[in-house]
């Protein structure tokens, strides 16, 4: 999944100039500038050959160099940037949240950005946080796009520690702390299972690059069918997740609302409570008409009656964990480790 492209023309520093790239788009170094700076102002055509030579030669902007030219101080000595998808769920708050405490222990700073679940965007992020010269890079997931893996690579061939968080996968291209999210799919189809459900149900996720919640569908739904059970995946609506919730409950209810299924597991605890609102309005039993898993282990979960079971990830672990080895690899030149940490899953009365 992480094969880069090679990057070219690199001084002895192993950075890309801006007369690189100059070279590469066949214009000026002033032109290239000048499209940094006020993109606007620079021919399409032109734009369009600065742009394709940043991908080919990997190219990021020296921030420090821009702030030490300005003769003001410089930020980001000392500073480890990470990249996440939402800084709104709570998931990634308590991950963030171990990076700093780990970080902070040892005098580093963290710089974060937040994707938003673009790929598009991680990829400008990536490139803006390289342009500061972090001491290491954190990025959620193992998918980017080609030009952002090439980043990554030419940021790891030039020393700086890549870490991919919250995903645990085989082959992978840079060190990964986190967990396999196919396997916990699984787990959630085999608990259902083994409480007596064999007609399921995989509520997923409804943002497109959620891929961990799509990898985790993807495994219960094989999990369910090797055991002999029937299954059914549907795509959560857009929008706010509680109402999601309630609109893909109301999917599995046939015309005189009863459940076409036992049991259903959702892409995470705030889909599954949006599921136990709707429930309890229509006087559904819950679980004896139809069973709830979520994921994520939010503190609401266990506010319900019956309380929500659910997959508790490893939130704050993730975050410290990848701090340990960032910090490792800082102080000792070796790269970092995969680290493949422990899950749970939690089964209270919904299920």
């Amino acid at each position: 999944m992480n094969p880069a492209a090679p990057v070219r023309s690199r001084r002895g520093h192993g950075r890309a100039t801006l007369a690189d790239v100059a070279r590469e788009a066949g214009v000026t170094s002033i032109t290239v500038s000048r499209f940094l700076r006020e993109p606007h102002k620079v021919a399409a055509e032109t734009a369009a050959r600065i742009e394709a030579a940043l991908a080919a030669t990997g190219y990021v902007p020296n921030k420090q160099a821009g702030v030490l030219a300005a003769g003001t101080a410089p930020a980001a000595w000392g500073m480890v940037a990470a990249i996440i998808p939402s800084i709104a769920n709570s998931i990634f708050a308590e991950t963030v949240q171990g990076l700093s405490d780990g970080l902070a222990a040892a005098g580093h700073e963290l710089l974060l950005a937040s994707t938003g679940y673009s790929t598009e965007r991680e990829e400008a992020q990536i490139r803006a946080v390289l342009g500061w010269f972090p001491s290491a890079l954190i990025v959620t997931g193992r998918h980017h796009t080609p030009d952002a893996l090439a980043l990554l690579q030419a940021a790891r061939e030039r020393g700086t520690p890549v870490i991919e968080i919250w995903d645990r996968h085989a082959g992978g291209g840079f060190a990964q702390v986190g967990f396999d999210h196919a396997r916990v799919g699984r787990a959630m189809a085999e608990h259902l299972i083994a409480r007596g459900h064999r007609a399921l149900a995989y509520v997923d996720s409804g943002v497109a690059e959620d891929f961990r919640a799509h990898e985790r569908g993807a495994g219960f739904a094989r999990a369910a069918k090797a055991a002999g059970a029937t299954v059914r995946t549907l795509v959560a609506p857009a929008g706010d997740a509680f109402d999601a919730g309630r609109s893909a409950l109301r999917s599995l209810l046939d015309g005189k609302g009863r459940p076409h299924v036992q049991a259903a597991a959702f892409a995470n605890d705030h889909l599954a409570s949006g599921a136990m609102l709707e429930a309890r309005a229509r006087g559904l039993k819950v679980p004896r008409q139809i069973a709830l898993l979520g994921f994520g282990d939010f503190p609401i979960g266990r506010q319900f009656d019956p309380p929500l079971s659910t997959l508790r990830p490893p939130r704050y672990e993730i975050g410290a964990e990848a701090a340990r080895q960032v910090l490792a690899a800082l102080r000792d030149g070796a790269a970092p480790a995969d680290v493949d940490l422990p899950w749970e899953l939690v089964a209270r009365g919904s299920t």
